[in-house]
């Protein structure tokens, strides 16, 4: 989806040879929510359904999945999350890159890794402990000057954050359906790294006055950086 992921991976008492076969499978999971989803590739199964040349029960079940995320992902942010008000159709790339990058990092839970982080351009899914007595650790940087890191945050689970800076201006009001948004950067923390994906974007498009909607579900923080670089309640 025009982006990198990048791993770092504490296998604990399994070997190398067993890391390294873990991290092949997650990386197979990676390439098939690409072939499912990408909206740059025509015939993937997300643009036929999007062009209406298919079905939802025609297409992958992950696809009824995800979209099912994504309309909870609406109500959760008061429809400031809203992949079916896109231009150009439905488009739930606000959510898939967190879900894809979620489900690599179970594959190497399951396979037995005592800790990992994935990295999926931002949206982060982690387990486990880096070191004892350590939690992963993320900085958000400051938009306005890449190499400061205003603040860094321990991550349980899931840390995801949309901002401006590298991409430009990207994110669609929904309500207007025009290009908008209300801040720099929005992060979000939380169990579920589809849905802080989801809800990053979300606060990206309505600013600060949607950080109390996210902090209201249990288990989920955030942030935002205005349009004036100055950090609001975490």
């Amino acid at each position: 989806m025009g982006t990198v992921v990048s791993f770092e991976i504490r296998p604990g008492d399994e070997s190398r040879h067993a890391a390294t076969a873990a991290l092949e499978r997650a990386c197979t999971i990676l390439h098939a929510a690409d072939d499912t989803f990408s909206l740059y590739m025509p015939m993937s199964p997300m643009s036929r359904l999007r062009r209406g040349e298919t079905s939802l029960e025609q297409s992958p079940p992950e696809i009824a999945e995800v979209l099912g995320y994504c309309a909870e992902a609406r109500r959760l942010s008061d429809g400031w999350f809203d992949p079916w008000a896109m231009p150009g159709g439905l488009d739930p790339t606000g959510l898939v890159k967190g879900w894809a990058t979620q489900r690599a990092a179970q594959v190497l839970e399951d396979s037995g890794m005592a800790a990992a982080m994935v990295n999926g351009a931002g949206d982060i899914a982690c387990f486990g402990r880096p070191e004892t007595g350590r939690a992963w650790t993320v900085g958000i940087q400051d938009p306005h000057h890449p190499k400061r890191v205003l603040r860094t945050v321990r991550v349980e689970r899931a840390i995801a954050t949309s901002g401006t800076s590298q991409r430009g201006e990207h994110i669609y009001d929904p309500f207007l359906g025009v290009p908008g948004s209300h801040a720099l950067s929005a992060t979000v923390t939380g169990p579920s790294l589809a849905m802080a994906d989801a809800l990053a974007t979300a606060l990206l498009a309505r600013g600060a006055t949607g950080v109390p909607c996210v902090r209201a579900l249990p288990g989920y923080d955030a942030f935002v950086i205005k349009a004036r670089p100055q950090l609001q309640h975490r």
